[in-house]
């Protein structure tokens, strides 16, 4: 049996950092991750996955992570259900990450709305000066 996801986006709102009674740090957030095909009318249509963290990595993506940061996240799909105040059991599907790489900053990404050409380093004046070599692909 196989559960693993991985997936890369960017957040919807901030993550919501919240304790357990015992003390155990858990982020609930969002992600928003576009398809890889346009629809019919030649737009590109995004998907909102609900994730979870636990432990130091919630305090981690609530303190250096903000809406519209883009993070990826490896993890598995979770289900469950419960009785809704109306009497009515809902059912949740949620991503249990078991890692989340944050791929810019805060600082980056609100640099990057202002310019949207050209990579995040640019924008923190970090040169990017690579052969063809170096390149992972």
């Amino acid at each position: 049996m196989l559960n693993k996801v991985v997936l890369v986006g960017r957040l919807t709102r901030d993550p919501e950092l919240r304790y357990t009674p015992n003390g155990v740090a858990v982020a609930n957030f969002t992600i928003a991750v576009n398809r890889p095909f346009s629809n019919q009318n030649g737009k590109r249509e995004a998907d909102f996955i609900n994730c979870v963290a636990w432990r130091r990595q919630a305090e981690n993506l609530a303190n250096f992570m903000k809406k519209g940061s883009m993070v990826g996240v490896d993890g598995r799909i979770q289900t469950r259900s419960f009785e809704g105040q109306d009497g009515k059991r809902n059912f949740v599907t949620e991503v249990m990450a078991e890692q989340v790489q944050f791929l810019e900053g805060k600082t980056s990404n609100e640099s990057s709305e202002q310019s949207q050409s050209g990579s995040p380093l640019e924008n923190e004046g970090i040169p990017m000066d690579l052969s063809d070599d170096e390149l992972p692909f």
